[in-house]
């Protein structure tokens, strides 16, 4: 009996210590070249948190047995990767960025016919209609419905107080994915990762989302198309993290 309570305790032990975070070294490199990468971001997805490698391509994080890493760098296919122990334990793991070959479509620009004078010109470039509501008592500075119709403010107030809207059913039913918001506002790196960019990769990573949730998390927010097509990942992470924290307002 006292050796199969021994053998129990040596077992818990080994599981607890094989999920407590070790510090990973590793080194990044060009796949093809094998020269040495700099500035690549490298995320732990698993404890949101990240780093950029330095001159050499070498890299330190935070990280545990079957964590997933992201590795981003701009012109190269992004790596996504799990934790071994042999990574933790020998801590001399290189990893092979690829890059990608980018066709560049023919782009004509022709926005407006302008014809050099400012007070007709300025009445033939169409006005952004899309608005902005503030509410009283609510930490943003507004919900932008989309548009300056009446039904627009109406629309953006349903949508707020509405306890069995999409947000509800997000924010509500999915608080341990919400808590990673927090971390991501926390974590410089990350955020200066999301600040140059606007595809929404690194996003859909480390909240678990498609491209398509995410989007529709931002119109059920009351955020325009145009803010949704053009923002860059950390604009978009502070929207959705703004939009959680007047739900939880509403909440309370």
């Amino acid at each position: 009996m006292q050796r199969l309570l021994f053998l129990v305790f040596v077992l818990i032990t080994s599981v607890a210590w094989s999920q407590e975070s070790d510090l990973l070294l590793g080194t990044i490199e060009n796949e093809n070249t094998q020269l040495p990468m700099e500035t690549v971001h490298v995320l732990n997805l698993t404890q949101v948190i990240g780093t950029t490698s330095d001159r050499q391509g070498n890299f330190e994080l935070p990280a545990a047995v079957n964590d997933t890493l992201y590795f981003s760098y701009l012109g190269y296919k992004p790596l996504k990767i799990a934790v071994t122990s042999d990574m933790l334990k020998f801590k001399n793991t290189r990893f092979g960025l690829t890059e990608l070959a980018y066709a560049l479509e023919e782009v004509i620009i022709r926005p407006y016919q302008l014809t050099g004078y400012l007070d007709v010109d300025a009445r033939n470039v169409p006005l952004n209609n899309n608005a902005r509501y503030q509410i009283s008592g609510l930490p943003n500075v507004g919900y932008e419905a989309g548009n300056r119709d009446r039904s627009a403010f109406s629309k953006a107030l349903g949508a707020l107080f509405n306890p069995a809207d999409f947000l509800h059913n997000l924010f509500g039913k999915n608080p341990k994915q919400m808590r990673k918001l927090k971390k991501m506002r926390e974590d410089d790196e990350i955020k200066n990762l999301l600040l140059t960019k606007f595809d929404r990769t690194v996003l859909e990573q480390l909240l678990g989302l498609e491209r398509v949730d995410i989007d529709e998390i931002l119109r059920n927010c009351n955020y325009s198309d145009v803010f949704i097509k053009e923002s860059n990942d950390l604009q978009i992470l502070e929207a959705i993290s703004g939009c959680y924290e007047e739900y939880r307002v509403l909440q309370l």
